[in-house]
């Protein structure tokens, strides 16, 4: 049977940037999988309550990874073929490169990398209706499965946050293999709630 999950992210988080790493890099490698990446912006996630969600505000953008999340998410409908590369720069250009996801300059970069029209991406964004897709995928998350954060998989009826202590380096079968485990437990192990190291891995 194929494997079908989704994964959450946030460019901004580096846990984020492993697990989608990994799902990339298994992608890449013929991994058989149907997967939905699914935006999640924390910082809608730590608004406090009684406070304006981060859609409500005047410039929405001015929120971290709001902009970043937006460019993601139309790259994924609008340009497919492009996904993996861009969403791969996104996360690069805030942990490897430590650049700012509110500057557009940084995105145009991620982009190019892709080989698409930043400007003509930047402006499509700028429209506004891809800040509704955002809210409306960020609130289904919340509402249907509870998500309070990224990474979180989600198959069948089970979402599970996740986190990957290291990034795949190019190995395929690392990646594969790491994925396909997360998913068996979350397939498979309903009754494992919570599984955590006591202490980092040296």
């Amino acid at each position: 049977m194929r494997l079908r999950f989704g994964i959450t992210f946030d460019y901004l988080c580096p846990f984020a940037r492993n697990a989608n790493e990994h799902v990339v890099a298994a992608l890449r490698g013929g991994a058989d999988w149907d997967v939905d990446f699914v935006p999640y912006s924390l910082a809608q996630g730590h608004v406090e309550e009684g406070q304006p969600d981060v859609w409500d505000h005047d410039d929405p953008e001015a929120a971290s990874g709001i902009l970043a999340l937006e460019v993601g998410l139309l790259v994924r409908d609008r340009y497919p073929d492009a996904f993996l590369d861009v969403h791969e720069a996104l996360f690069a250009a805030r942990h490897d490169e430590g650049g700012d996801l509110k500057d557009p300059k940084v995105l145009a970069a991620a982009l190019r990398t892709a080989g698409l029209d930043a400007e003509a991406v930047l402006a499509d964004v700028a429209e506004g209706e891809v800040r509704e897709q955002l809210r409306k995928e960020h609130d289904a998350g919340v509402a249907e499965y509870h998500v309070w954060g990224v990474p979180t998989f989600i198959a069948g009826d089970r979402a599970v946050f996740v986190r990957l202590m290291d990034r795949p380096e190019g190995d395929v079968a690392k990646a594969t293999r790491s994925i396909e485990q997360v998913i068996d437990l979350v397939v498979n192990a309903p009754m494992l709630h919570e599984f955590k190291q006591t202490d980092l891995p040296r």
